[in-house]
């Protein structure tokens, strides 16, 4: 079983799903502008993409720019809330097949979890 965290109208997200649906995988779609994960599910999914959250922030947001972000220095619980809050910061797709994950950009990263 396969889970994406997904964006509908992101181009590198459909065409993430699209090679997921391509190799005939259950998959779980979680649309996270709709339903967000949890300050603790983000906190595993950072883990799983061994990434740090400043490096899952998308920076280019309107939201980001908003608050002001660029000049701020967040921890990384602090990161992890604004997200949450604010799941459009949220970079994507997210795969994830147990205990790994990758970041679906290039969407063909996807495939080292096939």
């Amino acid at each position: 079983m396969i889970k994406i965290y997904h964006n509908p109208r992101c181009g590198k997200s459909r065409q993430t799903l699209a090679l997921i649906e391509e190799a005939g995988i259950p998959t779980e779609v979680i649309e996270y502008l709709k339903t967000p994960p949890t300050a603790e599910e983000l906190d595993s999914i950072l883990k799983k993409l061994k990434m740090e959250p400043c490096n899952l922030i998308r920076k280019g947001e309107e939201i980001y720019r908003e608050l002001k972000l660029v000049e701020k220095e967040l921890s990384r619980e602090e990161a992890i809330e604004l997200m949450v809050a604010h799941s459009k910061l949220i970079e994507r797709p997210i795969v994830i097949k147990g205990r790994q994950a990758v970041l679906g950009r290039p969407p063909e990263n996807v495939k080292t979890l096939l």
